[in-house]
Parts: structure tokens; C-alpha cells; sequence
């Protein structure tokens, strides 16, 4: 049991070699308020005056206090024989063996020994300045004391600050707070004892030490009451009810204490002579007298060993069972963080390339998704570039209105311009082209900005490929970044300009015999349609409304819309023409212009109505002329026949094209509805044929950025690293380790050491 305490002592010295508390050790934690006789109790433990002494906070750091006991005497040294020793051994201390001197060794101070104890008070005061300055602010950094005497027993001990509640000179605003939680650091710990002081001149239940010892310690297992200034106390009162844990019931129950008054301290009286001045005090006050054996400071020193001891057998095997952890944890840090660098890696060229192997195999892994350490909280590598071809490409493209920025006026601009000064007799090709180009353009932007995000994920997918193994080298790692990322750059303007190409090929030949072209049959038809849609809305409104002024529901045929019997018999006769899918529209000559005077007085086109215009709408057949006027036959002018100018021919037969060409206003510039016929017409062709353009140009767009850049990347990159990289004169610079990865290794391969050197200790423990 003896033993106990010193292995937790050479435990506590090997984990303080690292600067760390990697292990909860037991130890006595004195707690007290400021003024409460902490460093009393602790220099009566010791029989030495060693602490600091002022007004205000004087502790500002904890000390952990190690006192190890050691014989009275030292054999002299004094030369013997092997058997002489050997019938010796055991024996008792002759007269003239040595004694040993009561020394003193900061942790901080490892080849320095005190054996002056007010050295040893300034040191602590110096240390404590070093860290927690010189304005009483508090550091929880701790001092490591050892302390070796005959007169003492085997301790581990820690001071800790005075509690206090207000500020006093240049204490901190938040001392209170500052002091509070440094406490509590030490005695939540299940290993820690707590040594609560409270003086006895002051109400108990005022006690800051009982009172944190009770949030921590709730059924004051682990907690151990002392009681100071028990000669202080008025007149008529005692602490017996205290000490007897008629008050305030502990587990390991509270000891009397009688410290040396601030005057005895301040004429520097001998701590022995106050030890015997406290003997005689419990014997001989009546009070007392019956527990006089369980007061003193003799007293407690016999129960902190024999608690401590008792702790120590009891967390010894949950001690021994987390180094053991520890030990195993650390062994696989270590591991993880490799050899050092071409220790045990044979040819520096064989793990150069290795390595590069690695990083090519993983970052077609990424691209084809049959990676190891694919994520699952987002898209990434080939699935993120599938979400960008099918998603967000493809909804740039749809977003886009094939007649954007298109208006009216600029559609019957290009009609006007395409014809040159002449007037028109059909609705130019050229107009078409002319206007249908730009749209075509619309689409190049967001293409270049799918190259742009593929070359974004290509660039994220090689900044996150790399093992663990190739990053302990952050020059080669940086390197290949570095080569990978210009390969995905030089491939990048190629594709670039080669989607560009696509677009302009797309404006460079406009293909109207395109079989998904809807031509201007089915421009005409689609217009028909909306024209009936439009007189369907019309008379479902009149006869809801009869206040309009339509009685007869058949009426409305003679003012607006396109007759049912006129719809069918267009519709029969406006057929696809065989060599082209282009629409004409005809412009009637001024050689009957006359003819149709009569037509136009009487059936006057409105602007929402324009089919019934050129097509023959109501109950007129003849161009408007009535039934008493017989239709000239007319041929087709000449001039139109032999007309340079690019038109888009009207489906079907001669008569057809010659009817239009009759029933046509003279002039569109005098003619709105043919205006809005023509504009409709446009916009109607341009949508299609745009519509067509964007479907191929969404099919080849992420084609051709696999192609010339991804698949491209993937093949040569195992080839550009090693052209690259693979040289004599870089790979004994490029294979060197991280200075950060080497100082880890070299931490944890101590911190390896200190644990098996603890478990060694801690299983010689008996």
C-alpha cells in the first residue's frame, strides 16, 4: 500500500515529461476561499514555510505538490565488500550513516535542487509572474514542485486559487469567474480528491468549498473537510458539531486544524513550535478533548495518505486499462502516419511511381464513380458532371425564348431590307435567315458555360483525389496538382472554341428542308389554328354576353373569324410543297388593284382578323367581290417568276398561289393585317427552326466536352505526370515530407513511449 503513492507519483513525472494531461492521475485537490488557511495547511503538511504570502489572490496558478518520503538516514558511503553487502542488506542504519536532506526540484528546473525553501518561494513567485503576468490574473498552466523529506508523507497535492467574490485593487473584473472555473477544471475530475478548507470563524453554510465540492461530489464520496481557525472562534461557540458531521455530513468526515496566526507568521515563528502549540490545544480544550486524536495536522496528513492510498487501489485497474487504450490509439496514429520518408520504401523510383499511379487510378475512379470514398451528402465527380450536361445546361437552354429581344418592328425591318427597292410579292427567305441567325447565337453563351463548369468539377475532382500516402509528400502532391491543372487548362480553349464552331455551323447553313421543320404549310396551319381557338373564345363570350349584340351566333362569321366550311376547304388546298417546306405569300399586282376595289370597300379587314382577309372569310367566296362578280383568271405576273429576290414558296398547286395572290392587299405598307401576318409567320418559323437547332446543339455540346476534355484528361494523365515529374533531379526534392506530418510523427512516437513506459510502472504496482 506503501508503494502506491509513489507510482502515482513516477506515473505523474512521465506524463509531465510530454506537457500533457493525457490521463486523470489521483491527487488531492485543495479547495478553500481566499484567506481560509489553504497554505497553512499545506506548509504544516510540508513542516516548511515555501508558499508565497501577501494580500489579495496570491496563488494565481496551481501547484501541483508532490511530497515523497524518504528514510531518516542514507548509508554512509564507505567502501565494502560483495559479501559484506550481501549480509548487510536489511540491516539497520549504523551511527554513522548520513541523513538525508529535505530537498526541493521544479519540473521546469530539472537540474536545480533547493534546499534553501525561500528559493523555493521565489521561484514560485517568479514562475507564476513568467505565465500569469504581474497584474493578479489567473493561469491555469500549472508549477510542478517535488518535495523530498523524511518528515513528510507520500502526497500529491494541488493548490489552487483562493476563491473570491470581489475584485480588490488590480484584480481582474472577472476574478470571481477567472477562479471559479480553474477550480472546477480539477475537482470534476472522478479521480481528483477533494480537500475543502472552510474556516471555523465562519457560518459553514457560507462554506464556497463545500459548496462546489457538494455540484461535484453530491454524496461527498470523494470529499474531505478541514476546519481552520478553531482558536479563533467567539466566545461560547466551537466547531464540535462540525467536526462530528452533525452539520454537514461527509464520507470521510472533517479534521481540526490550528494555524499559525498571521502574527505568528509575520515574527516568523517555526512551524514545529505552532504544530506542538496545535497538539497541546486539542488535548487540553475540554471540547476537544474526546476527539483530540482526530484533530491536528499529524492527523491529517496519516488520513490524506491513507485516502489517497485507498483511491489510488481503487482507480488503479480503470487507470491501467486507459493507458492500455491510449497505447493501442496511438499505435495506429503512428501508423497512419507511414515511415519516414523512404525509410523501409526501397527504390525512391518505385514509390515515385507508385504514387503516381495512385493519383491517375483515383482520379478516373472519380469521373467513372467506382471510387472507394464516394461522398453522400452531394453530387461529385461524373455524377456531377451528368447533373450538369442534363440539368443545368439543359435548363439554360430551355430558358431561352427562340424570339428574344425580337420585336415586331425589327421582324418587319428584315422583310423591308431583305427586299431591296423593290417591293415584295412573298415573305423573303432572306428576312427568315437574317432574323433566325442571331437567335441561333443566343445559345452560345450558356455552351461556353458548360465547358466552364465541367472544367470547374474536373478541377475539384483532382483536388480532392490523392491518398494519404501521396500527401505526406506536399511538394509532389503539389505538383501533380499543379500538372493536372495545366493539362485541364490547355484542353479547355480547344473545347471552347470547338463548341463555337458547333453554334456557327448551326448559322452558317440554314436547312428549312429540315424533316422537323414546320415549313410554311405548317406556319399557316398553326396560325389557322389560332385564329379558330381565338373565334371559338369569341363565340363562347357573345353567348354569355348576349348584351354584345349577336343574336344569332352565325352572325358572328360575317365579322370576324375564319368560316368553318372556308377553314376545311384551306385547309384541303394549302398543301407542303415537294422541293421545299417554305411558305409564300402573295403580293397582288396593280393591274388589279381595281378589280379588287369593291371587295375591299365591302369587307374591310380588321387587325385581329386577318386570315378571313387573305384567305376568304364569312359568306362572301369570291374575294370579297360577291356573287354577280365572276374572278378574273389572272397568270401569274412575271416579274414575280422571275424574281432574284429568296422566297419562301407557298405549298401546293398554281391556283392556290394564284387565289392568294388575288385576294393580297396592294401594298404592306397600306396593309397592317399583312403586317401581322407576316410577323406571326416569322416568329412562328424562327421558333421552330430554333427549336431544332437547340435540340442538336444540347445533344453535341456534352459530347464534345467529354470528348476533348475529359476523356481526353483521363487518357494522357498518367503519361503527363511521368513526362513531367519523373526526373533524378526532382524526385529526391519532390519525396520529402511535410515539416508539420514529421513533427506529428516525432509527438506521437513520444507520446508512444511515455504510455508503454506508464503501463510498465503501473504494472509493477503491487
Amino acid at each position: 500500500m506503501e508503494d502506491l503513492i509513489p507510482v502515482v507519483n513516477r506515473l505523474q513525472d512521465v506524463f509531465n515529461t510530454v506537457g500533457q494531461d493525457q490521463i486523470d492521475l489521483p491527487q488531492i485537490v485543495v479547495v478553500g476561499s481566499q484567506s481560509s488557511g489553504k497554505s497553512s495547511v499545506l506548509e504544516n503538511l510540508v513542516g516548511r514555510d515555501f508558499l508565497p504570502r501577501g494580500t489579495g489572490i496570491v496563488t494565481r496558478r496551481p501547484l501541483v505538490l508532490q511530497l515523497v518520503n524518504v528514510p531518516k538516514r542514507k548509508p554512509s558511503r564507505r567502501p565494502q565488500s560483495s559479501e559484506t553487502t550481501d549480509t548487510n542488506e536489511g540491516a539497520p542504519a549504523s551511527e554513522g550513516d548520513e541523513e538525508f536532506p529535505e530537498r526541493a526540484q521544479f519540473l521546469h528546473l530539472p537540474d536545480r535542487q533547493f534546499s534553501d525553501f525561500g528559493e523555493v518561494r521565489l521561484e514560485i513567485q517568479r514562475e507564476t509572474e513568467r505565465l500569469a503576468g504581474d497584474n493578479k490574473g489567473i493561469c491555469h498552466t500549472p508549477i510542478h514542485l517535488k518535495i523530498t523529506s523524511p518528515h513528510v508523507l507520500n502526497l500529491t497535492l494541488v493548490d489552487l486559487p483562493g476563491l473570491t467574490k470581489i475584485p480588490v485593487g488590480d484584480q481582474p473584473t472577472d476574478i470571481e469567474m477567472q477562479t471559479r472555473d480553474l477550480v472546477m477544471e480539477y475537482i470534476t475530475k472522478p479521480n481528483s480528491v477533494i480537500l475543502a478548507v472552510s474556516p471555523a470563524n465562519v457560518d459553514l453554510v457560507n462554506s464556497e468549498s463545500l459548496k462546489l465540492a457538494r455540484d461535484v461530489d453530491p454524496d461527498g464520496r470523494r470529499t474531505l473537510g478541514v476546519v481552520t481557525k478553531i482558536d479563533l472562534m467567539d466566545g461560547g461557540t466551537n466547531a464540535l458539531d462540525i467536526l462530528t458531521g452533525r452539520v454537514f455530513p461527509l464520507r470521510l468526515g472533517f479534521v481540526g486544524i490550528v494555524n499559525r496566526s498571521q502574527q505568528d507568521t509575520l515574527a516568523a515563528k517555526p512551524i514545529q513550535e505552532a504544530l506542538k502549540f496545535e497538539r497541546e490545544f486539542f488535548r487540553k480544550e475540554p471540547v476537544y478533548r474526546a476527539i483530540a486524536n482526530r484533530c491536528g495536522t499529524s492527523h491529517l496528513s496519516k488520513i490524506l495518505n491513507q485516502v489517497l492510498m485507498n483511491h489510488i487501489r481503487e482507480k488503479l485497474p480503470d487507470i491501467k486499462t486507459k493507458i492500455n487504450a491510449l497505447i493501442s490509439q496511438t499505435e495506429q496514429e503512428l501508423a497512419s502516419y507511414g515511415a519516414p520518408a523512404l525509410a523501409g520504401q526501397g527504390n525512391p523510383a518505385t514509390l515515385f511511381l507508385r504514387l503516381l499511379t495512385q493519383f491517375s487510378n483515383q482520379y478516373n475512379s472519380s469521373i467513372e464513380g467506382n471510387g472507394t470514398d464516394l461522398g453522400t451528402t452531394e453530387l461529385c465527380g461524373g455524377a456531377r458532371l451528368y447533373y450538369i450536361f442534363n440539368n443545368i445546361y439543359g435548363a439554360a437552354l430551355d430558358s431561352i425564348n427562340p424570339c428574344a429581344n425580337l420585336t415586331d418592328h425589327d421582324i418587319r425591318m428584315a422583310i423591308r431590307n431583305s427586299t431591296g427597292p423593290r417591293p415584295s410579292l412573298f415573305v423573303p427567305e432572306l428576312a427568315f435567315e437574317l432574323l433566325v441567325k442571331p437567335q441561333i447565337k443566343c445559345l452560345e453563351s450558356p455552351s461556353q458555360r458548360c465547358v466552364q463548369l465541367a472544367y470547374e468539377e474536373l478541377m475539384k475532382i483532382c483536388q480532392s483525389c490523392g491518398s494519404k500516402e501521396l500527401q505526406k509528400y506536399p511538394r509532389l502532391y503539389a505538383k501533380v496538382i499543379e500538372v493536372v491543372s495545366d493539362l485541364l487548362r490547355e484542353r479547355v480553349a480547344p473545347t471552347v472554341q470547338y463548341v463555337e464552331s458547333l453554334i456557327s455551323i448551326q448559322r452558317s447553313y440554314i436547312n428549312t428542308n429540315h424533316p422537323d421543320f414546320i415549313g410554311g404549310s405548317g406556319a399557316l396551319v398553326d396560325l389557322q389554328r389560332k385564329a379558330e381557338a381565338k373565334k371559338r373564345e369569341s363565340y363562347a363570350s357573345a353567348r354569355s354576353h348576349r348584351s354584345a349584340g349577336y343574336d344569332d351566333p352565325a352572325d358572328m362569321d360575317d365579322h370576324g373569324g375564319v368560316s368553318d366550311s372556308d377553314s376545311a376547304n384551306l385547309a384541303g388546298r394549302v398543301r407542303p410543297h415537294p422541293a421545299r417546306g417554305s411558305l409564300s405569300l402573295p403580293y397582288r399586282p396593280h393591274s388589279v388593284a381595281g378589280v379588287h376595289s369593291q371587295a375591299r370597300s365591302n369587307a374591310p379587314p380588321s387587325g385581329d382578323k386577318f386570315l378571313n382577309y387573305f384567305f376568304g372569310g364569312g359568306k362572301t367566296d369570291s374575294m370579297f367581290l360577291g356573287d354577280d362578280v365572276k374572278r378574273p383568271s389572272l397568270p401569274i405576273p412575271n416579274r414575280v417568276k422571275e424574281s432574284n429576290t429568296p422566297s419562301i414558296s407557298l405549298p401546293g398547286d398554281e391556283d392556290v398561289m394564284h387565289e392568294l395572290t388575288s385576294r393580297f392587299d396592294q401594298s404592306c405598307d397600306t396593309n397592317p393585317d399583312r403586317d401581322q401576318l407576316e410577323t406571326e409567320l416569322i416568329r412562328s418559323l424562327i421558333s421552330s427552326y430554333f427549336g431544332i437547332v437547340r435540340k442538336c446543339i444540347q445533344d453535341l455540346v456534352p459530347k464534345a466536352i467529354m470528348h476533348l476534355l475529359v476523356n481526353f484528361t483521363r487518357e494522357i494523365l498518367q503519361n503527363r505526370l511521368v513526362e513531367t515529374l519523373y526526373k533524378d533531379v526532382l524526385m529526391e526534392e519532390l519525396l520529402q515530407e511535410d515539416e508539420s506530418l514529421i513533427a506529428e510523427r516525432t509527438k506521437c512516437e513520444s507520446m508512444l513511449e511515455v504510455y508503454r513506459k506508464a503501463f510498465a510502472i503501473i504494472s509493477e504496482a503491487p
